[in-house]
C-alpha cells in the first residue's frame, strides 16, 4: 500500500486470497505495514478485516499470494511450531479477552513468557507488574478476571499479549464487547502503544479513534481493499462514494457497526 525500504517494512500482504467453502472472503489483498505504523482497517461487517489479522498471525492459511513478516513467509509455516515462533513475536488482542478465570490477573500475564519464552518467573512477575502499571491495573495483581470489568479485562488481554515482547501487535475489535462506558479506558492503553513506537495494526469501527491514532487508514469491502490512505484522505477528503457514505454513516464515533461474526 505505501513504497517503504525493503528494510522498513515489517508486514507485507500481496495478492492474498482466501476462501472458507465457496465463500472468498479475500480477493486479492495486498498491504505493506512499516515499522512504528499505527493502521486502522475500517469498513462493513463481513469485508474481511479480521481474517486479515488472522491470516498476518497464522491462525489461517490462504490459498494463494504472499505474507511475510519480519523475513518469515507466514503463508508457508507448514507446522506447529513454527506458527508458535512466528506468535512470539506477533501478538494479537481479540474482541473476547480469553482470560484464564482460575487464574489470577498476574498469573494471566506470567503464564506463556514461563512456558514459551522460557524466562525465569521472578523476572516474568516484574515484567508483569510493569505492564499492569502501564495499562493503570497496577492494584489488580492478585484479582480473578471474574472480579474485573470488561474495560480492566480487556487490559489485562493487552498486557498478556504486551509480556511476550512483540514486534507487532494486532487489535481485533478489541472493544466490541465492551459498553460505553469502559471503551475509552482501553483507547488510551492503546493510544499510549502507539505514541510509544508500538507497530499495531487495528481491526476498528471507532471512527474518531482511527482517525487519531494512525498513519493509515486502509477501507476493506467484500473482500478487496477499496482505498488507503491518511486520515485527512479516508475520512474528509476522499472522492470514493461508498467511502463517504460510510463514514459518514459512522460520523457519530463509534457508530452501530459491530464484527461480531469475525470475518
Amino acid at each position: 500500500m505505501t513504497s517503504p525500504s525493503a528494510e522498513n517494512a515489517l508486514v507485507k500482504l500481496e495478492d492474498v486470497h482466501l476462501s472458507f467453502g465457496p465463500v472468498q472472503v479475500l480477493k486479492g489483498i495486498d498491504l505493506t505495514v512499516n515499522r512504528g505504523d499505527a493502521v486502522s482497517i475500517i469498513g462493513p461487517s463481513g469485508s474481511g478485516k479480521s481474517t486479515i489479522l488472522r491470516c498476518i498471525n497464522a491462525l489461517v492459511q490462504p490459498q494463494s499470494g504472499r505474507i511475510t513478516v519480519g523475513g518469515t513467509r507466514v503463508d508457508q509455516l507448514a507446522r506447529e511450531s513454527e506458527r508458535i515462533a512466528l506468535r512470539k513475536r506477533v501478538g494479537i488482542v481479540f474482541q473476547q479477552y480469553n482470560l484464564f478465570p482460575h487464574l489470577t490477573v498476574l498469573d494471566n500475564i506470567v503464564l506463556a513468557p514461563v512456558r514459551i519464552l522460557g524466562i525465569e518467573r521472578r523476572t516474568a512477575e516484574k515484567l508483569a507488574r510493569d505492564l499492569l502499571e502501564k495499562v493503570r491495573l497496577a492494584d489488580k495483581a492478585n484479582a480473578y478476571p471474574g472480579q474485573l470489568s470488561g474495560g480492566q479485562q480487556q487490559r489485562v488481554a493487552i498486557a498478556r499479549a504486551l509480556a511476550m515482547k512483540p514486534e507487532l501487535v494486532l487489535f481485533d475489535e478489541v472493544t466490541s464487547a465492551l459498553d460505553p462506558e469502559t471503551v475509552g479506558e482501553v483507547l488510551w492503553v492503546i493510544r499510549d502503544l502507539i505514541r510509544d513506537g508500538m507497530t499495531s495494526i487495528l481491526v476498528t469501527h471507532e471512527m474518531r479513534f482511527a482517525e487519531e491514532i494512525s498513519n493509515m487508514v486502509v477501507f476493506t469491502e467484500n473482500g478487496r481493499i477499496i482505498d488507503h490512505g491518511s486520515p485527512e484522505q479516508i475520512f474528509h477528503v476522499s472522492q470514493n462514494p461508498r467511502i463517504r457514505q460510510f463514514v459518514g454513516g459512522l460520523s457519530g464515533g463509534r457508530g452501530s457497526l459491530s464484527d461480531g461474526e469475525g470475518i
